[in-house]
């Protein structure tokens, strides 16, 4: 499943960003370490620092890092850990276990379980209880998502560039 990620930063002229590879890091550490050294190849501001990810229509992951703070992580469904592992590097403990029965279904997706600071853009546009709200809409797409949370915080444009 290929995923697309990319580092966002807010320079004296707007936000710049640049796609990143996610595939051979470890944990949320080294994902903090990438966008570090992501915006300093951009020569922009450590400021405020935002990586979207999404896969295919699966999930999307945030992270954002301020200053020389830990970082803050948002995953919009922790259920795909075990079937994506690019995805446990928005887990910041141990990956969900898995269960030993698998429920019984309607053949629809259920709704996506969440976790992490729904928190983390709320001074960039979009409110935790937004967050969420676009996380379980049904029918809207990770990618979706994301362009509305770029959107309102000001890099739709920078996104849109890079996924093009």
């Amino acid at each position: 499943m290929p995923v697309f990620a990319a580092v966002f930063s807010r320079s004296w002229d707007g936000w710049t960003g640049t796609e990143v590879d996610l595939a051979d890091l470890d944990g949320i550490d080294d994902v903090a370490d990438l966008m570090r050294d992501a915006v300093a190849a951009m020569d922009a501001d450590e400021a405020a620092v935002v990586l979207l990810a999404e896969a295919d229509d699966e999930w999307f992951g945030i992270v954002r890092i301020d200053d020389n703070n830990d970082p803050r992580v948002f995953l919009s469904d922790t259920r795909v850990v075990h079937n994506h592992p690019t995805a446990q590097l928005f887990l910041e403990s141990d990956p969900v276990p898995e269960t030993e029965e698998e429920p019984e279904g309607t053949g629809q997706t259920p709704y996506p379980d969440p976790v992490g600071d729904t928190e983390l853009l709320a001074d960039l546009g979009t409110p935790g209880d937004e967050l969420l709200a676009l996380t379980l809409r049904e029918g809207l797409l990770p990618a979706d998502a994301l362009t509305t949370v770029a959107d309102r915080a000001g890099f739709a444009e920078p996104l849109d560039e890079l996924r093009a």
